[in-house]
């Protein structure tokens, strides 16, 4: 599904920022911790974290620096907080995230359907943690491949080490029951956790959608 007109080059990097500030309310969802802390499952990183990054790596996946040509997918602002055990943000911490583009293609040397990748979507991204433990991507929504169900893959690295690797998945996609590592995780709480719901953002006239991921550390990081 090709995306919507956007502004292109220098000003298509404008609109992101200008988007980024409209979206603090991401970050705040009503009851997102009433409950328990629930620890994110380790999973696996899979065969395709990027073997050459990209020139671009920053949190807009959708425009490779300033070219005008956007990529292929529904826009999605992927969003969350980086949480300890204790439930208290992580600042300064460096989340990766990476996926496959809209034909099913990621960006590595190895990858399937490398014939028909987009050479627009940059496949990877990364972002510090502020104050509240948050950070956003504009991305696609994951789409399926051959023996998975659609999944963004996240990296969360602490001075440099890499504390978690982990994977969501779309909430209610029937494809998840066929899949063996969503179904590898017993617990069905932590399988809840990794299971994220893709909505429409609301105000948003170009139908992007909204998801948001929280992630807790199994520990709480020195300093």
């Amino acid at each position: 599904m090709a995306l919507p007109p956007l502004p292109t080059g220098l000003l298509a990097r404008r609109a992101f920022l200008r988007k980024m500030a409209l979206v603090p309310a991401l970050f705040a969802v009503p009851g997102a911790f009433a409950e328990s802390l629930t620890r994110t499952p380790r999973q696996s990183e899979g065969p395709f974290y990027p073997d050459k990054l990209p020139l671009d790596t920053d949190n807009d996946l959708l425009v490779v620096n300033d070219a005008a040509t956007p990529a292929l997918g529904e826009v999605t602002w992927l969003s969350g907080r980086i949480l300890d055990e204790r439930g208290e943000p992580v600042r300064n911490a460096l989340v990766e995230i990476w996926q496959c583009d809209a034909n099913g293609a990621y960006v590595h040397s190895r990858s399937g359907n490398a014939a028909r990748r987009d050479g627009h979507f940059q496949g990877f991204g990364r972002f510090h943690t502020g104050s509240t433990g948050e950070y956003l991507f504009r991305t696609i929504k994951p789409v399926a491949y051959p023996g998975r169900t659609p999944h963004i893959h996240m990296a969360v690295k602490i001075k440099g080490r890499k504390e978690l690797v982990t994977q969501c998945y779309i909430k209610g996609d029937p494809r998840n029951e066929k899949d063996g590592l969503w179904r590898g995780i017993k617990d069905p709480r932590q399988r809840d956790a990794v299971s994220v719901a893709f909505d429409p953002l609301k105000g948003s006239k170009a139908g992007e959608l909204a998801a948001r991921f929280d992630v807790v550390l199994g520990f709480t990081p020195e300093g």
